[in-house]
């Protein structure tokens, strides 16, 4: 009975794959393993070319979901993504990138991939297949009503990134759904559903290609915008950085010299004053006030700079 029922299950999901925009064959490439290298290479890079495009479709849907991350951001709440595979390495990816990019704490922006950490460079067997493991990996961190879980999957329909995104549902955060294909019920269990629609792959199925570009381009989108929102760029300079070692000093006086135009002799004194924050180095330049007074105006404008210049006595 097992084997009988193991046999209907494969047959349904064989069944489920084929009717999926990311499986689908591709005739016209039956043979490029007989292609010229250069052939093949433009070819992939001509595929490649049409991710920004299915990106652009949805632009409006991403920009409606990273002003409700970063509302509740603000608030004190974290980022999480939740995905299995190339998905969930890519949301870890870009979680392991906000610390060093916007000074975060480890805590604030999180990558959780189905498996655990071993399953960065290993296939864990079953492990996407798991809604339950989902929900428990969710149970570790607490989930409040301000947070975000982002579930991640090419095929709209793993396990882990549904069951990630139902769980966090009924603990009342913020769920938002990235796939790759229409219609999937990973969307539709989302506050946010995010449908990057980029047709089939150059390989049958190997949806780290076109796919993970797009998952890789929306991530970098969330991350980035909802850091500009919450105030850690001024311009498109990087101002929420400490100078902790050289190569972060020489960094940070570059950024203080373009925010601010000063001379070295300044912009030394302003990050002594200022224990190397770069934004209140440029705070105590521009407007011309004291290293806690600067620590002050940035506290009461809860970290934004522009905020901050205005409140300054000029």
């Amino acid at each position: 009975m097992t084997s009988n029922a193991n046999h209907h299950d494969l047959r349904d999901l064989r069944a489920e794959l084929e009717t999926l925009t990311t499986e689908a064959f591709r005739p016209e490439l039956a043979e490029i393993d007989q292609l010229p290298t250069v052939e093949i290479a433009r070819l992939m890079n001509g595929e490649d070319a049409t991710v920004p495009a299915a990106v652009a479709a949805r632009l409006p849907l991403i920009a409606a979901a990273i002003d409700d991350v970063a509302e509740r951001m603000a608030r004190g709440g974290r980022l999480i993504y939740a995905g299995a595979g190339t998905a969930g390495r890519l949301g870890v990816l870009d979680a392991s990138e906000c610390p060093p990019t916007f000074n975060t704490d480890p805590s604030e922006v999180v990558g959780l991939i189905a498996g655990g950490p071993r399953a960065m460079v290993t296939s864990i067997e079953g492990a996407e297949d798991s809604r339950e493991l989902a929900a428990r990996d969710l149970a570790d961190l607490a989930l409040t009503p301000d947070d975000t879980v982002v579930g991640i999957s090419a095929s709209g329909r793993t396990p882990y990134a549904i069951g990630a995104v139902e769980q966090a549902r009924k603990q009342g955060a913020l769920t938002i759904g990235l796939a790759c294909n229409a219609d999937s019920a990973l969307a539709a269990a989302a506050d946010h559903g995010i449908e990057v629609v980029v047709g089939p792959e150059l390989l049958t199925g190997s949806t780290r290609l076109k796919a993970g570009t797009a998952q890789k381009l929306v991530l970098n989108m969330l991350s980035t915008i909802t850091m500009i929102r919450l105030g850690k760029t001024y311009g498109n300079l990087m101002v929420d950085v400490r100078a902790s070692n050289e190569k972060l000093h020489a960094r940070s006086r570059r950024i203080v010299a373009l925010a601010t135009g000063a001379a070295d002799d300044e912009i030394e004194r302003a990050l002594a004053a200022t224990d190397g924050e770069v934004k209140n180095a440029i705070l105590t330049i521009l407007g011309g006030v004291d290293g806690p007074t600067a620590a002050r105006l940035l506290e009461e404008s809860h970290g934004h700079l522009r905020a901050a210049l205005a409140a300054a006595p000029h």
